[in-house]
């Protein structure tokens, strides 16, 4: 990959809270339950963290800011406030930077939301799941639907972009039960979905259970595929087609954040286990902070640094990476890097031939078909 791609990529900042109110059964992200989080210590390790990253990238333009967690709509709007005050400090903005929030319902109050917005909010991405009491609680959420639909109401009142996310495929759930539940979302005005299968990860509560075969009444690859497709069917009839393998927005509501990331742009990652890539004096490094939030404390204020050794990405895991995440896009990606290699060439050709690949004039794209089977296309690329 050129060194100067990142660049048509852009730039983003992720910020990772780590703290949620109760750990879900299925979540295998970086989230930690306390009875006391300390904010002002919080704070001080993160204006740090952004002062050592800022000064290795000093002059670029920061395109897009994500909140992510855990659950960062239990940090105050002071909290907010001060990193973003921080942040613009230190790096040129775009002149309409995206800068999202995460939220779960059980934490919205319109107070809250009014502050987040005050400090520079714009867009937030809502942990609604389901639209089912029963499946909310089978699932370990603290809210029930007219909680969901309350904060989605008070999300609306304060910010113009609203994204909510739902797990289907979940237990003793029909082909009728998800399109009557993907029906009532997409009328509830959101300009952004993102909408994921049930994946039991290892080492949570979800994957024991099912290790002991306690967590009976999930759907067949069959009814799964089904229900992937009538997502698709639904949403773009909706005005929100699929522009990413598990999101749908309508033209223009993409999230711009996430788009770095697919398009292999650099991206800072900030707090405890937060991930990044960055390009410095040529080289791809891939940066990862130490999980445990009471390590990455200490670290920060002990050795003014949360991260781990970083490593560089040697050229060839670049272009793995780059259609690894690319290709999750309806828009693709330019065909040439991966064409120049004869074998992977020819590979592609095969993908193509068998209708699971398409080259549009020298953009590669996942078909209809081949994009329900993108990692057994990927390993073929690269067989």
């Amino acid at each position: 990959m050129a060194p100067d791609h990142w660049q048509r990529a852009g730039f983003g900042l992720y910020l990772h809270w780590p703290f949620c109110q109760a750990k879900c059964p299925y979540c295998d992200f970086n989230s930690h339950v306390a009875e006391r989080i300390d904010e002002s210590r919080w704070n001080g390790a993160f204006l740090s963290e952004i002062q050592r990253i800022g000064a290795e990238t000093q002059g670029r333009v920061l395109s897009t800011v994500f909140f992510g967690g855990g659950t960062p709509s239990l940090m105050s709007p002071d909290l907010v406030a001060s990193i973003l005050e921080a942040v613009r400090a230190m790096w040129p903005m775009s002149n309409d930077p995206e800068i999202t929030l995460e939220a779960n319902p059980t934490s919205v109050e319109a107070g809250r939301f009014r502050g987040y917005a005050e400090a520079g909010v714009n867009r937030v991405s809502m942990g609604v799941q389901s639209l089912r009491d029963d499946d909310l609680r089978r699932l370990g959420r603290l809210h029930s639907v007219a909680e969901a639909r309350a904060a989605f109401d008070i999300a609306r009142a304060n910010f113009d972009r609203i994204s909510f996310d739902l797990i289907y495929a979940r237990q003793d759930q029909t082909l009728d039960d998800w399109k009557d539940e993907l029906s009532e979302a997409l009328s509830m005005a959101a300009d952004h979905l993102s909408l994921y299968q049930l994946t039991i990860e290892d080492g949570t509560a979800f994957g024991d259970r099912f290790r002991r075969g306690r967590l009976r009444g999930l759907p067949d690859e069959d009814l799964a595929a089904d229900m992937y497709d009538l997502t698709q069917e639904l949403c773009e009839a909706a005005g929100l087609p699929a522009y990413e393998t598990s999101n749908h927005a309508r033209p223009g509501a993409e999230s711009r954040h996430n788009l770095i990331y697919w398009r292999s742009g650099d991206y800072t990652g900030i707090g405890p286990g937060a991930h990044g890539r960055l390009t410095l004096d040529g080289r791809r490094l891939a940066t990862e902070a130490l999980r445990a939030p009471g390590a990455w404390l200490q670290a920060v204020d002990q050795q003014g640094s949360g991260e781990r050794p970083r490593e560089v990405v040697p050229p060839e895991e670049q272009l793995e990476e780059f259609a690894l995440m690319g290709l999750r896009l309806s828009e693709g990606i330019d065909a040439a890097p991966l064409r120049a290699d004869p074998i992977i060439n020819n590979n592609i050709n095969d993908l193509i031939s068998d209708g699971l690949l398409e080259d549009r004039t020298g953009r590669l794209t996942a078909t209809a078909r081949g994009r329900p089977l993108l990692n057994a296309v990927l390993r073929a690329i690269f067989a």
